[in-house]
């Protein structure tokens, strides 16, 4: 017979065994030889390319439509002195913002169109303010193809932002889609510095699962329109697009082999091309990749093994960063970094790289 007092007695042997496997984990992970930890470079140097912001009336738009999360994290408060409090704690030279999912396309038509001209304004007025502490990536007015490439053109041309943000997905519909060809034409014609991030998938479309999107979700979505470029050549087709992924690529890097050999397989059902495993690859090292939320050596590991390291930026996701950031007690916002990089890589990644994609903030920083 099976009553609470075997029940109990079950629970306490479970317990006894799981603490004497516990013990013996903790010893023979005490053995072992430590990973190897090197120095953080000193000071205030690094120079920030996944740095989101949300100017006053862009966060109040947010709200009044229901926004009051941002793939699953509390829509957090922003503002150019806690952003400058921010970078001088975690060494930050400069942070080039950006809007977050789901950037403007809450909205539509013209509201659209003048949140998206509000936050770009408000950008630039605030890289005039501190033209060495700030850049910027436009949003744009998106999926509405037209109305974009006009918002781009302002932004790059008369407010003279450091390039731009898109979405994983807009509606379900992923970049690489057809439909986004004329932005890509002139992405392409400027040699645009693109920064893709992640976008929340409907609830109706995804699992049910008990976990936030920016745990998991979003590094899937950023994946899948990665896929999608790939498979409709977009990298090939606009080689002068610099695409940068966020959060170390999501699954990309990993998955790299997997899509190449799927590649060889018939896609004619799908009416895309076949791609070589060696095409992936190279699509794959030439797109640039952040250390946001991801600078473990499992993360950067896998991202070294796809593509170079002069092809990692440093990013901080702040200041959806923010509970995270605040249990590193120190000023080194990605430590993680110093279990693969030495001190002169991590300068390469969190410095020189950056500033190598964006020239107008090199030029105001002199150095």
């Amino acid at each position: 017979m099976i009553n609470r007092r075997t029940l109990l007695a079950g629970a306490a042997t479970a317990a006894g065994a799981a603490t004497l496997g516990a013990a013996t984990l903790g010893t023979t992970t005490a053995n072992a030889a430590p990973a190897k930890q090197y120095a953080a470079p000193k000071g205030q140097y690094r120079i920030d390319l996944h740095a989101h912001f949300l100017p006053p009336e862009y966060r109040s738009a947010l709200l009044q439509h229901g926004h009051f999360t941002i793939g699953g994290y509390p829509t957090p408060t922003w503002s150019p002195e806690a952003d400058l409090s921010f970078q001088d704690y975690y060494g930050i030279s400069a942070r080039v913002l950006a809007v977050s999912d789901p950037g403007v396309s809450f909205l539509a038509g013209k509201e659209a169109a003048d949140l998206a001209r509000y936050c770009n304004t408000y950008a630039a007025n605030l890289i005039k303010r501190h033209p060495t502490r700030f850049g910027s990536f436009a949003v744009l007015p998106m999926p509405n193809v037209v109305a974009s490439i006009a918002e781009l053109t302002y932004a790059l041309d008369v407010l003279h932002l450091d390039g731009v943000t898109l979405l994983s997905a807009y509606g379900g519909v992923y970049l690489g889609d057809p439909r986004y060809e004329p932005l890509m034409i002139e992405l392409n014609r400027r040699s645009a510095y693109v920064f893709v991030h992640p976008a929340a998938i409907p609830d109706n479309a995804k699992p049910k699962l008990p976990v936030p999107d920016f745990l998991a979700e979003f590094t899937f979505d950023t994946t899948r329109a990665a896929i999608m470029m790939m498979m409709t050549d977009v990298m090939n087709r606009y080689p002068k697009i610099r695409f940068q992924l966020s959060h170390a690529g999501g699954t990309l890097p990993f998955l790299t082999h997997r899509i190449g050999v799927a590649s060889q397989t018939s896609l004619g059902h799908l009416g895309l091309p076949k791609i070589s495993l060696l095409d992936v690859q190279s699509q794959v090292a030439g797109m640039y990749y952040d250390t946001a939320l991801s600078a473990a050596p499992t993360a950067m590991n896998s991202v070294l093994a796809a593509t170079s390291r002069d092809h990692i930026v440093f990013g901080s996701d702040w200041p959806f960063s923010a509970l995270v950031l605040d249990q590193h007690g120190d000023h080194d916002p990605a430590p993680g970094l110093s279990e693969t990089f030495t001190a002169d890589q991590r300068h390469e990644i969190e410095r020189h790289n950056p500033l190598r994609q964006l020239p107008r903030l090199k030029a105001a920083i002199g150095r």
